[in-house]
């Protein structure tokens, strides 16, 4: 993974002038070899849903103005942007003059179009418009409590079992947990799993969820993981996952993956 001259783990100067060249785009396509997705084409619809919370710049009259950010970038997009430099990036605005929120916008959505090689969708809004929290999203039933025995620490799918019922479930669990392949800095999530098919047993899909303790990979490369894994042993008919991981540096990212272009990574949780 090209990340030698990224921005992440490294000691960084905030920038005082808006610097679009500060994102640092991480192709997509080198993780999708590893889990054996080498045609380019996907089985999956999908984005990845940030959520940013550290945004500023200043009015015409030298005034700072603050608000927060929904941005989501395509799933078929050819490169992710690495989080630090996403971070930098919104603080080069901080002493930048724009006449309009809607400039501000539009300023975001360019450069981080550009940046990914596809058309992002950025959408800003008032700190007084924040949607309240929630602990999971109704209907969603949780299986951390599930029996689980020989628990492991280290990624396996060997406990991905099904039984011949066939069920139509929502699960999750708030025992995600990965750690950053640069830092080690460990990232925590909420992972749904929404699916039609073989019922897919509770404890083994438990004791999968909590191999990826150590595991080191970006956010979005752990929910195609999953995707995948739970696509090759489990075959359901239809599947959705969705990670909502915690707030790191003003940021959360939620990635979410599924068979139906119409699923997404419903409303934000108590964690974020």
């Amino acid at each position: 993974m090209a990340l030698h001259n990224a921005p992440l783990g490294k000691s960084s100067e905030y920038p005082d002038q808006y610097d679009p060249s500060l994102l640092f785009p991480v192709a997509r396509e080198e993780n999708r070899r590893r889990i054996g997705l080498e045609d380019g084409r996907w089985p999956w619809f999908g984005e990845d849903l940030w959520q940013a919370w550290e945004i500023s710049w200043l009015r015409p009259g030298g005034v700072p103005a603050v608000a927060w950010a929904e941005i989501r970038f395509p799933a078929a997009s050819p490169s992710i942007i690495e989080s630090k430099s996403l971070k930098l990036y919104l603080n080069s605005l901080n002493q930048a003059v724009f006449s309009t929120v809607e400039q501000v916008a539009e300023t975001i959505t360019a450069d981080l179009s550009s940046a990914c090689g596809a058309s992002v969708d950025v959408r800003l809004l008032s700190v007084d418009d924040s949607a309240p929290a929630i602990g999971r999203p109704e209907g969603y039933e949780l299986i951390d409590d599930e029996p689980v025995d020989d628990v492991v620490y280290e990624y396996s799918t060997e406990s991905l079992m099904v039984s011949g019922e066939e069920v139509s479930e929502q699960l999750c669990s708030h025992l995600l947990k990965s750690n950053c392949p640069v830092t080690g800095q460990p990232d925590w999530a909420t992972v749904m799993i929404r699916y039609q098919g073989k019922k897919i047993d509770r404890s083994g899909l438990l004791r999968y969820i909590v191999s990826f303790r150590q595991k080191q990979d970006f956010h979005e490369h752990c929910v195609e993981t999953v995707f995948t894994d739970l696509m090759a042993r489990c075959k359901p008919e239809q599947l959705t996952v969705c990670a909502r991981y915690t707030r790191r540096g003003g940021l959360d990212i939620n990635p979410w993956r599924s068979t139906s272009p119409e699923q997404g990574p419903g409303p934000r949780l108590v964690r974020q």
